[in-house]
């Protein structure tokens, strides 16, 4: 089992172990769930690829598809 601190400022590190196991990295966001009086449950935010769309716009530059955009997104899970 993982373990961390809180700050007095409410802030805690989530694990090594624990980020490595979730894919999380620096500027993700994660989710809690509060299930029971004592336990909540800390998921990463995943969103689907069609909300991107149109995130990579530049005047200019032509637009990126869903296409390319799940394929980033599959090679990002495959390294993980």
């Amino acid at each position: 089992m993982a373990r961390s601190l809180i700050s007095s400022r409410g802030q805690t590190v989530i694990p090594k172990q624990i980020r490595d196991r979730l894919g999380l990295g620096a500027g993700d966001e994660v989710e809690f769930l509060v299930r029971d009086a004592n336990e909540v449950v800390m998921k990463p935010v995943t969103r689907h690829a069609s909300e991107l769309k149109g995130v990579l716009f530049a005047p200019g530059r032509k637009p990126v598809s869903d296409a390319a955009i799940r394929q980033a997104i599959r090679r990002r899970g495959a390294r993980q």
